[in-house]
């Protein structure tokens, strides 16, 4: 790793973002970590007086399924580099009529239908468990919001992201079954990074992109690959121009829940964790054993 390197604000989403206008580009930055790579090497640079980290969640090319993102290495990379904000960005399909293709949502729900994903950073020695009742950050979630919209796009804030396993898309009984709970999008990938960037005390929300009406509506073919794609290319300079202006909004207050997530959580003993742990997770739980 290059500890040269560091930033207070994450980016996770696709590889073009960090093209942004006023971005500029310092260097790239592999990182390895006790729990294996991340999904690509860091962009590192600044915007303006703000520091910034750009990660390519599949990997430049898109090379990884949703099921093969190492997401711990991903927030542990985070962390390790300084970042105190997440902006995630992704594609979600859309559960409810008023969220059309082109939309853009910022959740503050998640429902978990994954099946044996890595969503800890705890185990093996050490116990440990945060509060998850609200499990986005509400500051960064607000900044979004304006972000998205000072640049125009059409906003939903607030609603339930349904985190499905993949990587094949709902049945639609599966997609009826979602609507039935009240949810109101559905992806598959941002549920273990919220875990993950809480357990890291990191503030983290998600900019969900609407690409398509998944498989339930009649007036609407079921989801596609490049039905979606189309939609992302579509609001690809609009994504750009939301994280451009909510960059512009940091710093934070940080008097969030997220910031202090694990000053209680913490079961074992501190005589008792593992030293192997406590080398592993010193990003993490360093300030709570000194």
């Amino acid at each position: 790793m290059n500890t040269d390197h560091t930033a207070e604000i994450g980016i996770i989403g696709g590889s073009g973002l960090y093209e942004m206008e006023g971005f500029e580009a310092q260097g790239e930055v592999a990182i390895e970590t006790p729990f294996g790579k991340p999904s690509d090497a860091f962009i590192v640079g600044r915007f303006g007086e703000r520091s910034v980290a750009f990660l390519p969640r599949h990997g430049r090319g898109h090379r990884l399924l949703p099921s093969e993102l190492n997401f711990r290495a991903n927030i542990w990379a985070m962390k390790s580099l300084g970042v105190k904000w997440i902006l995630s960005v992704s594609a979600v399909g859309s559960l409810k009529e008023q969220y059309a293709p082109t939309d853009m949502v910022t959740p503050d729900q998640f429902i978990d239908r994954t099946f044996g994903r890595k969503g800890t950073f705890f185990g093996d020695g050490i116990a440990a468990h945060v509060g998850f009742a609200h499990p986005v950050c509400k500051h960064v979630r607000r900044i979004l919001g304006e972000a998205c919209r000072k640049s125009g796009a059409v906003i939903h804030e607030g609603g339930t992201y349904v985190c499905m396993e993949g990587p094949q898309f709902s049945t639609l009984a599966e997609s009826n079954l979602y609507r039935s709970w009240g949810a109101d999008l559905i992806g598959m990938t941002n549920l273990q990074e919220a875990k993950l960037a809480r357990e890291a005390e990191i503030c983290y929300a998600t900019l969900a992109m609407v690409t398509d009406y998944d498989c339930w509506h009649q007036g609407h073919d079921a989801v596609t690959v490049d039905q979606v794609v189309a939609v992302l290319q579509k609001n690809a300079s609009m994504a750009r121009a939301i994280l451009k202006a909510a960059v512009e909004q940091f710093p934070l207050p940080r008097d969030c829940e997220c910031e202090s997530a694990l000053k209680f959580a913490i079961m074992t003993a501190p005589n008792l964790i593992p030293e192997a742990a406590k080398r592993d997770l010193a990003p993490i739980i360093g300030r709570y054993l000194k």
